[in-house]
This record gives structure tokens, sequence and C-alpha cells, in this order.
């Protein structure tokens, strides 16, 4: 496939390789209802909702959304069970994507690791915002900014395959992955520069495949040909990254809302480094946000079902 340099691309491909099934835990939330309406308008994905029938077909009524279109699974037993059916439903083969409706996070994610129906891997589970902006010729992909704290290398390693296997769905053959730290050499006193030489190192003895990776790279020379030939970095990576892998969670969730909220962009959410590919939103994204989570989810499950 051609890679996607646009999320308006990545929407045309998802109505492509769609609808897939999304099974949504604690469905009773109207921005999720409408958001799997809108994926089911958009023929991208149908969905089941799990949770409390009569409070979902209630609140449906009140978005003018036909419950009907949706299958519903009744679970009144709360947040946990809820949770656990509907990870279930994709544990075992009958919906291709998870989302997250009206439940805490911690159950919900404590849903996904059951040891017994969940979504285990073997892989870190690791988070991804992806981000067209205005004047750039590609898609960017900053991960990790909610989940990992203080990853370590071991972690670093697990985050940047997750990443990785997404960028390839999205029609990146080889892309090009930046580590990020505050300075663009490798200064003991500073861990992060560290963790990207070794991160390198480990990319060109092939220890970590499918991308290029470099650092320690600073933002302006990781996305700024011009800021990285003024500074007379020589690199592949360098004013080219796809993949900007942020040191800790403060990193990236500052530089992820900085983008959302400082520049002309458009953004995506996913969760990765489980079975299938989960999406779980925020309050404060926007319906475009989750609209285009579920394209990225269902761009990436189509590229797990061809592998």
């Amino acid at each position: 496939m051609k890679q996607l340099r646009t999320l308006t691309e990545l929407l045309n491909y998802a109505r492509e390789v769609g609808p897939m099934k999304i099974s949504v835990a604690c469905a009773e939330d109207a921005e999720v209802l409408e958001a799997v309406e809108e994926a089911r308008k958009e023929g991208v994905a149908q969905a089941t909702l799990v949770g409390d029938s009569e409070r979902i077909k209630q609140l449906a009524a009140s978005l003018s959304i036909d419950a009907g279109r949706f299958e519903i699974v009744d679970e009144k037993g709360g947040e946990a069970p809820a949770s656990l059916k509907a990870v279930e439903i994709v544990s075992s083969g009958r919906a291709d994507i998870l989302m997250k409706g009206m439940v805490q996070t911690a159950n919900f994610l404590r849903a996904v690791l059951n040891k017994e129906k969940g979504l285990r891997s073997g892989a870190l589970i690791s988070h991804v915002y992806i981000h067209e902006i205005e004047k750039y010729d590609r898609i960017f992909f900053v991960s990790d900014p909610a989940f990992n704290v203080y990853p370590d290398l071991n972690a670093k390693v697990s985050i940047v395959e997750n990443v990785i296997r997404l960028a390839h769905a999205f029609g990146v053959d080889t892309p090009k992955v930046a580590v990020l730290a505050a300075v663009e050499v490798v200064n003991p006193d500073m861990p992060p520069t560290l963790d990207a030489s070794i991160l390198t190192q480990m990319n060109r003895r092939r220890q970590i495949k499918g991308c290029i990776i470099d650092g320690p790279l600073a933002l302006d020379n990781a996305v700024s040909p011009e800021s990285a030939k003024h500074k007379g970095i020589v690199s592949e990576v360098a004013g080219h990254a796809d993949v900007l892998l942020v040191p800790d969670i403060e990193a990236g969730n500052i530089l992820a809302k900085s983008i959302i909220y400082f520049a002309r962009s458009k953004t995506a959410g996913l969760v990765l480094g489980a079975k299938a590919p989960i999406v779980l939103t925020s309050r404060a994204d926007s319906s475009e946000t989750k609209m285009l989570s579920i394209a990225s989810a269902v761009a990436l499950a189509a590229f797990q079902r061809k592998k």
C-alpha cells in the first residue's frame, strides 16, 4: 500500500479496508456512541455495545441514534464485568478492535490484561498520538505520551517496536525514528541521551529492525532539515523523522498537547502492544479525533489481519 501522508488519506483507507468490528466497554457514553455512529455511517466500523442495555438505548434515543443498528450485549454488573465481556468479545475473535466507554481507565486496563480472557500479547502496552501537522509532508507518531511514566531502555525498545508496527500499517515501509532529548550529543549526565545512543546502535546491529533509528536528537533537528544542516548533523533521520520517541511521559504529554493546541493539526490516538488495537480517547478529544482514532485502529487491524 502507498504511504498515508494525511489523516484524510487514513480515513479514506479505513473506508476501503473496513468495516471492522468494534467492541465497546461500558457503552453508556454519549460521545462514544456518537463516534461509533459516525464510524458506522462512514463505513469504517460496526460496533457491539456492552453495558446496561436500557441505559444505552435511552442514551442513543436522546442522541437520535437508532440503537437497533448495533448489537447490544446487556451487562448490568458494572465496569469490571462489562469491560471483561467487551475484551472477551475481541479475544474470542468476534470483534477486531476494543474501545473504552464510560469506565475508569484502571478498570478497563485490568480487563485488557486479564490472564484468561484478556488481550496480552507479551509486548509492553504503550500509547501513541498520531499527528497531521500543517505544512509537513507526512504524519508524525509521538510515543509514549500517556502510559509509561519513566521508561527504561527495555521499555523504550518495546515502545519503538509497537510504533514501528503501526507506521508499517500506515504504509511507512522504513519509518525514521528520532530518539528525542534536550540536546543532540551524548552527555553522561543526561540519561535520555545514553538511551538514545544505545537504541541507535541496537538498530545498526539489527537488534531493532524495520526502521532507521538515530539519536539523541533535539526536536528542532529531528523535524527540520534546516536545523539539522545548521547543527552539522549528517543523518537519514535528522530533519525527516516519522516517529518521535520521547524520553518520558511528561515530555511526551507536553509535546503532544502542544501540537494539538498550538498548531493547525489533526490528531488520533491508540493503545498499542495488545493482541488487537485499542481505542482509548479522552473526554477532551474532539469528535474528529475520536473518529480518526477509530480509523487508525481499523488500519492497524487490517495490517495485523494480513500478517
